[in-house]
């Protein structure tokens, strides 16, 4: 027994670390990318493709990503889209020289970014389906916790490092970092052995020749709308992701207009935001090893709270007049974040079969790449016709009404 416990110990250990150096590596030429075109055009058109070309690939393809998950060996998809990536961004690297022109520079970065988009869709609904199959059940929370507080650290670091390799170097420079993290991150995933792996393949197998991948689509959207369970937390996910948006992504925008808009003001909020995440990672952690002999740890309860509390922040931090307050309001804000996050994720890896977590964890992704975008162009538009306080208010009265609505209906009960 003890020498189990080591190994699913080591293998998760592994996992989450190999996922955690390819998350750095993406992080970093994400920003990097970012940056580049915002100092070269200055202009909102093209900012506003490459988010697009971010967002909207992950959506379309995360929901066969998820039927893939299910029917094919996630090992091999999650090294496969890492591979896919570092070799758009070695095609990239080796074509840089020959681009003659800012407009032909800026086309090719737009399409690299798209096919990026199109493995983090393969790649993450199959990283979420895996977990369930290294972790035992009771310590899925706590397991989540770490997983978050890690990339809370990596997501945290990786813009300051991409500051630090385009002020020393080049972009060019700094995109050889990602097939670095990218190769040492497949190396470790090909030499895991995942439990329950030829179970399920075996499984899968025997609708694989019956069953279409838009049929295994289908199969996995139904799942989710019977199971009352998965449907409302996928449905609290995507409406969680969409009224964050004023108080977290636009959050710069309202510091600059109430507070001033020097680097020192921006910095103390970005600092304090994933200082925060972090600590909700590590809370959930905590959380997860004294819960994890008890049958649900609390949860049904938990997440409604949590929403309450996340709203109540956001709309507090548009109240308040003095920063300190401010900081205080996002520190709380990053901790709440990230406990939401990993409870409605651990939810969905518990409630969900073995043989549809692919497809679930699909549409969770594609809820992400979906509604994040949706409240950027939603929210953003919002903002040239009505203050941004207006905005975050109502967006934190509608994420605590969500709290308030699933504590009042019982929770997240397990309906199967």
């Amino acid at each position: 027994m003890d020498e189990n416990r080591k190994q699913w110990k080591r293998t998760a250990a592994l996992f989450l670390g190999s996922q955690c150096i390819t998350l750095f590596g993406s992080t970093l030429v994400q920003m990097a990318v970012v940056w580049y075109v915002t100092l070269a055009t200055s202009s909102g058109v093209w900012v506003g493709a490459f988010s697009v070309c971010s967002y909207l690939p992950q959506f379309l393809i995360s929901f066969p990503g998820g039927a893939w998950a299910d029917r094919y060996s996630r090992k091999i998809l999650i090294a496969g889209a890492d591979a896919m990536t570092a070799g758009v961004t070695v095609l990239m690297i080796l074509a840089m020289p020959y681009l003659a022109t800012d407009t032909v520079m800026l086309s090719c970065l737009l399409v690299m970014s798209a096919l990026r988009s199109v493995g983090a869709g393969i790649q993450t609904p199959a990283v979420n389906a895996v977990i369930p199959q290294i972790v035992p059940k009771e310590e899925l929370m706590r397991y989540n916790g770490m997983n978050a507080a890690m990339q809370s650290l990596v997501q945290f670091a990786a813009p300051a490092a991409a500051g630090i390799l385009l002020s020393l170097g080049s972009l060019r420079d700094t995109l050889l970092v990602d097939i670095i993290t990218a190769e040492v991150g497949i190396g470790i995933v090909l030499c895991l052995s995942f439990p329950k792996e030829q179970e399920r393949l075996a499984y899968t197998g025997q609708t694989r020749t019956s069953d279409s991948v838009l049929e295994d689509i289908r199969k996995g959207i139904r799942y989710a709308l019977m199971n009352s369970g998965i449907g409302k937390l996928l449905t609290i996910y995507g409406g969680f992701v969409f009224l964050s948006v004023p108080a977290g992504y636009l959050a710069g925008l309202l510091v600059s207009r109430v507070f001033g808009n020097g680097y020192g003001y921006l910095t103390a909020v970005e600092v304090t935001g994933f200082a925060g995440m972090v600590l909700g990672g590590v809370i959930m952690n905590v959380r997860g090893s004294l819960n994890r002999h008890r049958r649900n740890g609390g949860r049904d309860i938990f997440l409604p709270a949590g929403l309450v509390v996340f709203g109540a922040m956001a709309v507090g931090m548009s109240l308040t007049r003095e920063f300190l307050l401010y900081l205080v309001q996002m520190f709380v804000y990053g901790i709440v974040m990230t406990m939401v996050q990993t409870s409605i994720t651990t939810m969905l890896q518990e409630k969900t079969e073995l043989s549809m977590q692919g497809r679930v964890f699909g549409l969770m992704s594609s809820a992400y790449s979906g509604f994040m975008p949706l409240g950027m162009l939603v929210f953003g538009a919002m903002v040239d016709k009505m203050p941004l306080q207006w905005i975050m208010t109502g967006a934190g009265a509608g994420l605590a009404a969500m709290g308030v609505r699933g504590a009042f209906s019982g929770g997240n009960r397990d309906t199967k």
